[in-house]
């Protein structure tokens, strides 16, 4: 029992360490034709969102035309693409955003990135940009313009986003999976680009770490726990290792939970005006949970105590609730994350590996303890039996 319980846990833990990294995209730009067979010296494939740029950088004049291209889009939705001198985040961004009004024409315009929640509206950037158009066909956005830089922003950090039209404007994009991961840096001089900022990187590295922690923790180890307590603990030659390895295995998960559970906090705090709600609160009662359930074990009663039949109901009903709760929110922060979905089936595995574990060991023990109880059944009758062969023993000894 302790061995497969070993072995599911070291398996959950490599599986979920896997989200330390991030996926990547195979593109090839330079095998893409441009309208009006237009030319640019330079392309790259930015590894998220199928999204490529091209670019041709005017030395004399420090100038950039350019050709942002967004394939597999629709006419519901709005593309951008932006600079960011100040960081490798969305806020502070200087983008030029298209979309196709519903009489299909389109719409290109420039507008700064001031919040989180941005209206989106037409502005001013920081740079001169001329030559701002757009055109959409074949289920891709193209935006052409043409940059006139500074020399701060001859080598700095690139945004790409696209989200939904709501009453023909722009609205909120998606902040999971690739959504968060479409920031890098360019370098328009000698056309060098890379994938991911040093924020966005760090943001998805914190998220990932914050998953990693409260699925091993809340969803692995803790279920671990409850098993060895209620099917270990049938075992005399157990007593009592099983509930040292129970507290070990609950201490570790709780340990563990809180810190996975504390830097979702952080998260919250760096992501004003990104909020989940249900995971939030689902993640809040667990802690709540789950500290009652450690200061329950410092005044769990005795077990002939009188009110240790109430203390056991309060254990149990808490310690089962946490589990259902974790396994739930673990699959909300699924849904938040947004990994390969061969991640979620991995989870899916394991809980459904414990989940016939925990049914085959609980026939298992129904069948120990209806065994041991017929045995002491036995031995009462023979005891009763064995003076008399009424099973009342014999009278004369009874009265001696």
């Amino acid at each position: 029992m302790g061995k497969s319980l070993g072995a599911l846990i070291f398996t959950g833990f490599l599986l979920f360490l896997s989200f330390f990294t991030s996926p990547s995209q195979a593109q090839t730009c330079n095998g893409l034709a441009l309208p009006s067979n237009q030319v640019y010296s330079t392309c790259v494939d930015l590894p998220v969102l199928t999204a490529y740029l091209h670019w041709t950088f005017h030395q004399e004049n420090s100038t950039a035309d350019i050709a942002f291209r967004k394939t597999g889009t629709s006419p519901t939705n709005w593309v951008c693409w932006a600079l960011n001198p100040s960081g490798g985040q969305m806020v502070g961004s200087q983008a030029l955003v298209a979309f196709q009004q519903p009489n299909g024409s389109m719409t290109a315009y420039t507008t700064s990135i001031d919040s989180l929640g941005p209206s989106m509206r037409p502005g001013t950037l920081s740079f001169r940009v001329s030559n701002l158009r757009a055109q959409h066909s074949n289920g891709e956005t193209l935006i052409f313009a043409t940059l006139h830089l500074d020399a701060n922003l001859l080598s700095t950090n690139q945004v790409w986003q696209e989200g939904p039209l709501t009453s023909g404007a722009p609205s909120m994009h998606s902040t999971t999976g690739d959504n968060v991961r479409s920031i890098g840096t360019i370098n328009f001089q000698t056309g060098a680009a890379t994938a991911g900022g040093g924020a966005s990187n760090s943001r998805l590295r914190k998220r990932n770490i914050h998953g990693v922690l409260n699925a091993v923790s809340w969803g692995i180890l803790m279920p671990c726990g409850a098993m060895i307590a209620r099917y270990v603990k049938v075992f005399h030659v157990a007593n009592p290792a099983w509930f040292y390895l129970h507290v070990a295995c609950q201490l570790s998960a709780y340990i563990i939970g809180v810190a996975g559970w504390g830097t979702g906090l952080k998260l919250g705090s760096d992501s004003v005006g990104i909020q989940y709600n249900k995971h939030r609160n689902i993640g809040i009662t667990l802690f709540c949970f789950g500290t009652l359930q450690m200061f329950a074990m410092l005044l769990r009663p005795k077990p002939d105590h009188k009110y240790r039949v109430y203390w056991n109901f309060y254990h149990y009903a808490i310690g089962y609730a946490t589990i259902a709760l974790s396994i739930t929110n673990i699959y909300e922060g699924f849904d938040i994350l947004n990994p390969e979905k061969k991640w979620k089936s991995a989870y899916t595995g394991v809980i459904i590996s414990l989940g016939v574990t925990a049914l085959v060991w609980e026939a298992v023990t129904w069948l120990i303890v209806i065994k041991k109880k017929r045995a002491v059944g036995s031995a009462d009758k023979y005891a009763n039996g064995a003076n008399g062969g009424n099973g009342y023993g014999d009278r004369t000894q009874q009265h001696a």
